[in-house]
């Protein structure tokens, strides 16, 4: 309990500080074109094209390599999501067969043109989650205590860093902060917002997942997704078809730069017409689809994801990135934004970058990856590729032998 609390304000806290240096690399790099007189009218920055302008070609295929691989599974976890959610509503389907119905849904996304379009979306997505997670919250304590309920914690090393990895991913969503700094007409506010964003973030995970362990305990290691936990209730089908809505919006928001850099290799990007580039964009969608089928292991894959490739796409390469923009005094004297306030000097903003770089490459991708591909691999065992309805209890399955993740992070958010 107490190293989930802890690890969601320090992972939490950290991802708001590679926020603020993507931020403000983004920044420099809008800057130094504008002055070469580059127009961005009809065109959307992307992380790797910062990359490119600032540090090179080396630099933009790693991060486009990375961004491209993360946004790819990270929309592949929304879909599995979705079939996960909607089968505790209606479980006269098993999960894959939501799978389909739900990767149809989301294909419509390509007619989305960008994150413009998301303005309204996002807020309402906001609303959704406050009421799941206050859901969990308040349905956990009057339900109570299980009968028997046990509160082991991870009783060994993979458990323990399968659950960290998994709250390094939970706040490891601004891979898409570049493209969502050009949607909006004061960019330079992004960082300001973002650590807002997450403090409010602290109000919804700390308070549910605390109380869904509170009543479950050990039951979590082996349901991945806590509405299973919960009676069927109107208030519970009320947070499972929110979150539905949530995460096709999430779903669009992790798919939207993919759609942009596939347009651009193929020459579709400036095109006007929205049906035009609806039809480029559908080869992004089928592949999204397919892993979905194949990998349906909610919460293990988040861990996953989180140790291989959040661990690169949002803290270690950003980290690395500033440092080596700002390495000589003149770029330092001509920086479009300086060091906030709180922080002294140049030097310790390249203390906090130099931990992040050790502290995420060895925690985070070492022995978080380590812990995570093992428990991937055991669901994959248990449940076998291309499993018809993961960890699906009424249906008759084994339970899985592993844990999606060890308590307290509950996989609802």
């Amino acid at each position: 309990m107490l190293s989930g609390i802890l690890l969601q304000i320090f992972y939490g806290l950290m991802g708001s500080w590679t926020a603020y240096l993507i931020s403000v690399l983004y920044v420099e790099y809008r800057t130094r074109k504008e002055k070469e007189n580059v127009s961005f009218k009809n065109h959307v920055i992307q992380w790797f094209e910062v990359l490119d302008g600032l540090l090179g070609s080396y630099w933009k295929a790693v991060g486009l390599a990375f961004n491209c691989t993360f946004l790819l599974f990270g929309s592949v976890i929304q879909l599995i999501a979705c079939a996960s959610n909607i089968y505790y509503i209606n479980d006269k389907l098993d999960k894959r067969t939501w799978t389909y119905i739900f990767g149809a849904c989301c294909a419509t996304t390509v007619f989305i043109p960008s994150f413009h379009n998301y303005r309204i979306w996002s807020f309402l997505g906001l609303g959704m989650t406050t009421y799941t997670a206050w859901y969990l919250t308040i349905a956990s304590l009057l339900h109570g205590q299980a009968e028997g309920v046990t509160h082991s914690g991870p009783t060994k090393l993979v458990l323990y860093f399968t659950g960290a990895t998994n709250i390094l991913y939970t706040f490891g969503g601004h891979a898409v902060t570049v493209e969502i700094m050009h949607a909006m007409w004061k960019p330079q506010k992004f960082k300001y917002i973002y650590l807002l964003a997450t403090l409010y973030v602290f109000t919804l995970t700390l308070p549910s997942a605390s109380a869904v362990y509170w009543a479950f305990g050990d039951q979590l290691l082996t349901h991945s997704n806590a509405f299973s936990l919960l009676p069927k209730t109107r208030f519970r089908d009320a947070a499972v078809l929110l979150m539905l809505i949530h995460q096709f919006i999430t779903f669009g928001f992790a798919c939207t730069p993919l759609y942009f850099v596939w347009e651009k290799v193929i020459g579709m990007h400036d095109t006007r017409s929205i049906c035009l580039r609806a039809l480029a964009r559908l080869p992004v969608v089928i592949p999204i689809w397919f892993l979905a089928i194949i990998f349906p292991f909610f919460g293990p894959i988040n861990s996953a994801v989180g140790a291989l490739l959040v661990s690169f796409t949002v803290y270690i390469i950003p980290a690395l990135a500033h440092m080596l923009t700002y390495r000589k005094a003149s770029a330092r004297q001509n920086a479009a934004e300086k060091p906030p306030f709180f922080m002294p000097s140049w030097t310790a903003t390249y203390a906090i970058n130099a931990f992040i770089v050790v502290w995420i490459f060895v925690v985070g991708f070492g022995f978080g990856g380590w812990a995570s591909m093992i428990n991937f691999i055991r669901q994959i065992d248990t449940f076998g590729l291309f499993a018809k309805c993961y960890q699906c209890q009424p249906s008759g399955l084994p339970p899985p032998k592993t844990a999606a993740a060890p308590p307290p992070h509950a996989h609802h958010l």
